[in-house]
């Protein structure tokens, strides 16, 4: 009898969704300056290129920035905003003093799945790409920017053009409840009021907040500049691209690409990509089928190379791949424990390999190793898990508490450390960490 349980059909979205590929297309034409920026760069200071910059690093610096505007007939500050861009949607990634092409920039022309998880990197950084006004409170920025998620799904809902005046109240009412949430409400007594005053005439907080309409107008105005909706005449709209966007974060779906038929033909890393979304059992019996296929030397070869791309998620499953070649596999392992990308997956593979328990094995990784690990497994969690994954990814952390592990996060360098902050702020539910945690962010995007 068969046993596997049947997959609940994924939500469909709402009708007159544009299809993946007409979205894709959109997302393709939002980021195309950004992604010319980054093929620029690939090009020009990659690897073997023939012009170095006069630093020597493949960095943004004054003198890179000057010669990318010259090339590509830009100014100087398009350059450098189309860069910011780029980085903020992984198609860039910076790493120290040197940046590198992002996995997305790679499979910019092929996969329209890679193209909109750009696009979704960037529409949940939004508030990174357009900066706040100097003159507000940090304190009131970060409240807008918790309640956006409601306002947006109520221009989801309205699926049309929604006045400003009414985002306002709403917004209002969302951050009148999240101050509630908090208790921020003063309970001390007026010395100078009436001992019989009653309760009730105390100011609620809502109403000795700040004036929101200008920050509302930011936020408009930053989800304007990527893509997400259209803003002027004192309305809002949600594109296409964004009110497909809200529906994925509602639903709390994800855009991975399907397992591609054939896996036992694919190379690598498609092989992987197609096993993503089968079982675990499932999918170390396509990685035997797929290594009886091919020599033991070759096929290893091949799911290094893998591990050494710039998708975290097929690092992970490289590594699992290769357990199940078991010992043919551990001279090529111990070669590329000089790796910083792949030296906390060898060392792991390695103690299980010697027959260390797999839930003891992290101990043989240092703090740093396990933190940067974290953060590789978050960006693939990020990339192409679900919300509720990356909240609960916090409880793997070995740091015990989150300031700890947000400062050792920031020390550790990973490169996708910005994408996977601004991810697990969007999607954690306790305001007060997703407050901390987007600072963070700012404070590596921004190299405060």
């Amino acid at each position: 009898m068969n046993q596997r349980r049947s997959r609940r059909p994924a939500p469909r979205p709402p009708e007159g969704t544009p299809a993946p590929a007409e979205l894709a297309g959109m997302a393709r034409s939002r980021l195309a300056d950004a992604a010319r920026v980054a093929h620029w760069a690939d090009a020009a200071l990659g690897p073997g290129g023939d012009a170095a910059t006069a630093d020597g690093k493949a960095t943004l610096s004054e003198a890179t920035a000057e010669r990318a505007a010259a090339e590509l007939g830009l100014t100087v500050a398009q350059v450098r905003g189309d860069w910011d861009t780029a980085r903020l949607a992984g198609l860039i990634e910076v790493h120290g003093d040197s940046a590198r092409p992002g996995w997305r920039l790679r499979a910019w022309d092929r996969d329209d799945s890679a193209v909109l998880r750009g696009w979704v990197a960037l529409f949940d950084a939004w508030s990174l790409a357009h900066p706040e006004p100097a003159e507000h409170e940090p304190a009131a920025v970060a409240e807008v920017v918790s309640a956006m998620p409601q306002v947006l799904s109520f221009l989801q809902l309205s699926a049309g053009p929604v006045p400003v005046e009414q985002l306002l109240d709403l917004l209002q009412q969302r951050v009148t409840e999240l101050r509630t949430e908090r208790c921020e409400v003063s309970y001390e007594p007026d010395p100078e009021a009436p001992t019989t005053a009653a309760p009730a005439t105390r100011t609620p907080p809502a109403e000795r907040a700040p004036d929101l309409a200008p920050l509302l107008d930011w936020a408009l105005h930053a989800l304007a500049s990527v893509g997400a909706l259209t803003y002027g005449d004192g309305q809002a709209t949600l594109t296409p691209l964004g009110s497909w966007a809200v529906w994925v974060k509602l639903e709390q779906i994800c855009v991975a690409a399907q397992s591609p038929a054939g896996n036992i033909e694919q190379g690598a890393e498609d092989m992987l990509r197609g096993c993503a979304q089968l079982r675990p059992n499932a999918a170390r019996a396509e990685y035997r089928a797929w290594l009886a296929a091919r020599p033991v030397g070759s096929a290893v070869t091949e799911l290094i190379d893998a591990a050494r791309g710039e998708d975290a998620l097929l690092r992970g499953l490289a590594f699992e791949a290769l357990r199940v070649v078991g010992a043919p596999a551990e001279p090529d392992v111990r070669a590329v424990l000089d790796e910083p990308t792949l030296r906390p997956y060898a060392l792991l593979w390695l103690a299980e390999h010697d027959g260390v328990d797999p839930e003891d094995a992290h101990e043989v990784l240092t703090r740093k190793e396990a933190t940067w690990l974290w953060v590789d497994t978050a960006a693939a969690v990020a990339d192409h898990g679900e919300a509720p994954m990356l909240v609960r990814h916090l409880e793997s952390a070995v740091q015990p508490t989150v300031p700890q592990l947000l400062a050792e996060v920031r020390a550790v360098g990973h490169p996708r450390t910005v994408q996977v902050l601004v991810a697990l702020a969007a999607a954690h539910p306790d305001p007060a960490l997703a407050k901390a945690v987007r600072r963070a962010a700012f404070q590596v995007h921004t190299g405060r």
